[in-house]
């Protein structure tokens, strides 16, 4: 007969099992709502032993976060193959698993509040969406994009997270049908954008070219032609 010993963890490896239980946790109810007690309770320490490992309980959130910012900037990442539409669509259908996983967590984190309103929390919020948008423009292949172009991209992922947001508000519409939708709103504001200005007229054409007849792009125009008609 065996008995099981427990074994003790390293100081990094503790601290990496702390932010994986804060983040569980987080996926279920708010930051806010979580209390250390309850972090040290699933992680099968004392709350001392806790701060001993964080020196506060916004440092834990923020540690746990940050790991959160990296998941969720990693899930805009898509090779350059195929047609963008497809890429995109790949994309957002990535980003809505993240948001589907970590709800509570992903809405308080964007939304902010008392736990989560730092300055260094604001950081990783814009260093995602900073990820997100190199990550547009090298699908594009722009290097020095124009501002008419930087409008269109930031915009757009604007517009995810607040579609995101609105979704989890009781998920009244099915996530497939809001991945595609926000696929034909990046060729949406690049066509209105592309109807005042040349440059982003060219950028257009090139995003189109290579575009199959059942990919999202040509969905959204065989769409608008029926509704015209």
């Amino acid at each position: 007969m065996t008995t099981g010993i427990r074994r003790r963890m390293g100081v990094e490896e503790r601290r990496q099992q702390l932010i994986g239980v804060a983040l569980d946790l987080f996926s279920r109810r708010s930051p806010d709502a979580v209390s250390i007690d309850e972090i040290a309770s699933a992680a099968g320490i004392s709350r001392p032993l806790v701060y001993h490992y964080f020196p506060g309980k916004l440092s834990l959130y923020e540690a746990a976060l940050k790991r959160a910012s990296e998941d969720l900037a990693g899930r805009f990442v898509e090779p350059h193959e195929g047609p963008l539409g497809a890429r995109l669509l790949r994309v957002m259908r990535r980003f809505f698993d993240f948001v589907d996983e970590h709800g509570p967590g992903f809405s308080a984190l964007m939304r902010g509040g008392p736990a989560v309103g730092s300055s260094a929390t604001n950081a990783l919020i814009d260093s995602v969406r900073q990820a997100a948008y190199v990550q547009i423009l090298s699908h594009l292949g722009v290097q020095d994009p124009p501002a008419r172009l930087e409008l269109v991209v930031r915009s757009w992922i604007s517009l995810a997270e607040s579609t995101a947001l609105i979704w989890l508000d009781g998920r009244r519409i099915p996530r497939g049908e809001l991945e595609v939708q926000l696929v034909h709103d990046f060729a949406a504001l690049a066509a209105v954008s592309a109807a005042q200005d040349e440059e982003m007229g060219t950028l257009l054409r090139g995003m189109l070219k290579d575009e199959p007849d059942d990919g999202p792009f040509a969905d959204l125009v065989t769409r608008l032609i029926s509704l015209a008609s």
